[in-house]
Parts: C-alpha cells; structure tokens; sequence
C-alpha cells in the first residue's frame, strides 16, 4: 500500500478518488499566466504524483490561459482509467493577466469547450463554477450561469457539477438547479468560515475542497503552525495539510506546487498523525481569527 492510501478515499459524483490529490494552478508561468520555466519539469511532476498514486487532479483552462491544461495532456494522456480530472469556469484572463468574470452563457460554453479541447477529453467529469469574488463569496444569485453549466451536463460535455467561491445560500441555490458533487472554498486552520458548512456537506456527502492551505494567516498565526510543525519535525505546510485531512472526511485536498520536491513533502501530508496538544494549538490559531 502506498502512503498516499493512508489517507483514505471519499466518492466525487460516481468516482472514488483518494482524497489527497493534486493542484495545477502553479504549472503555468508567474501569476497562473503564461508558460512555465521549466516545461519539462512541470510534465515530471504531474507524472510523480500519477505515479504516487493522486488520482485526483484540479484545473482550469484559465490558468495560462490553455497552459496548465495542455501541460496535463502532454504529461499524461491518455489518461489512467482511475484518473478524476476536475476543472473550473467562470473568469478569463485579461491581456495583462487580470482575473475577468465570465458568466454569460457565450463564455461559459466556450469554456467548456476549451477544457474540452486542451485536455484532449469528450466530456469532462466535474466543472465547478466559480462564482466571482475578489476578495471571497459574494451574495448574488448564481441561477442563470448554473442553469447554462446545467445544460451542457444534460447535453453530455459535464458529468458533474460543482461551485467555487460560494455562500451557503448560493450552494441552496445551485443544489436546486442540479446535483452538486462538490465545494472549493478558502479554508485552513485559520479560516474557518465554514466549519458548520463543511459538516453539513459531510452528512450529504458532497466534497469541500479547500484552497489556500496557508492563505491570509496573520504572523501571530503563522508563528504558532511554526512551533507546531518544529516540536513535530515536519514542515508549515505538512502540519497544515494533515490538520485538513483529519477535520473532516468529505475534505479532499489539492495542494499545488511546480516542484518535485515540495510534492514529495506534501503527499507525505498522510504520514503525520497530529497529537492532542497539537490539534489544540492549532485550534487556538482559529479562535484568535475569530476574536
């Protein structure tokens, strides 16, 4: 059994993936625009981590644009049969590498099809919307994209069908439009919105995939994960990546990264059992958020 078992599994739509998987945003150039440095290096660490088991791969064609995808092609197509290749519509990218809504039904369709093409696939299995919100959810409602996106599943090209950057009253919302397989959000062991949320997916079953495993903690916050990771011997980010995987069992990770050696470190993520002491201490990192 490979470690990367140890963490278990969890059913996306019809498909069971392991819940460690694996993020492509930071395979395209600086600012998820343009070509990688290293190409080649970008096709090794897709191929590692197929090999290390992640059968759960997140992407969008509006990383690049087109890049990330066509990287994914390159590495691993065609693909293994377990393979779970989830992307996402709802923005595009500005010449100057802005991050643009694109809700109509025109853009949406035309996204579809671009991951389509660029993954070298006929239908693709879950697409999550994202919901446009620079700074996190938005209140808004997200009927009309969603009934577009719920249309292009009715036609074949999407299987199943999720949402990103969401409020619990959008995930209402949506959930009466279509089935919903999933949920990406910002949360970590700082930012816990969503405690009750991620729960109450749980009970439905539906996976919350979270982002920003290290994103926005405040250098108090950062400090106490330090001291954490050091009395554990392990890294800021292993600690953070553990403390997710034991939360919750409908928590499906997708951490990112260009490097073969920092994807090494991150699927060990499974290895690292966290004490009691340490899950209160970093339990004391939400609460200080809150505060």
């Amino acid at each position: 059994m490979s470690s990367i078992d140890k963490a278990g599994a969890f059913k996306l739509g019809d498909r069971t993936v392991k819940r460690l998987g694996y993020g492509a945003m930071q395979l395209a150039g600086p600012g998820v625009f343009g070509p990688p440095k290293d190409r080649g290096v970008a096709v090794a660490v897709l191929r590692e981590a197929v090999a290390q088991g992640v059968n759960h791969i997140d992407t969008s064609d509006f990383y690049g644009p087109h890049v990330t995808n066509q990287i994914i092609r390159e590495a691993l197509h065609p693909y293994p049969d377990n393979l779970v290749i989830v992307t996402k519509i709802g923005a595009r990218r500005g010449a100057d590498a802005s991050w643009l809504p694109a809700f109509s039904r025109e853009e949406l369709t035309q996204a579809v099809h671009d991951n389509l093409r660029n993954l070298g696939l006929d239908a693709l299995e879950v697409v999550n919307f994202r919901a446009f919100g620079v700074h996190g959810p938005v209140e808004g409602s997200i009927e009309a994209p969603l009934a577009v996106l719920a249309e292009l599943q009715r036609q074949g090209l999407v299987r199943h069908v999720g949402l990103s950057n969401v409020t619990r009253a959008q995930i209402a919302e949506g959930r009466k439009i279509c089935d919903i397989v999933c949920v990406q959000n910002l949360y970590n062991v700082a930012h816990r919105a969503d405690d009750a949320l991620i729960d109450e997916l749980a009970r439905d079953r539906i996976a919350y995939a979270p982002f920003f495993p290290l994103g926005g903690f405040t250098p108090l916050q950062s400090s106490v994960l330090s001291d954490v990771a050091q009395r554990l011997g392990a890294t800021q980010m292993l600690v953070a990546l553990a403390w997710l995987l034991a939360r919750a069992p409908n928590i499906l990770l997708i951490p990112g990264t260009s490097s073969l050696a920092h994807l090494r470190e991150n699927l060990a993520a499974v290895d690292l059992a966290l004490p009691d002491e340490a899950r209160a201490a970093l339990d004391e990192v939400a609460r200080a958020a809150a505060a």
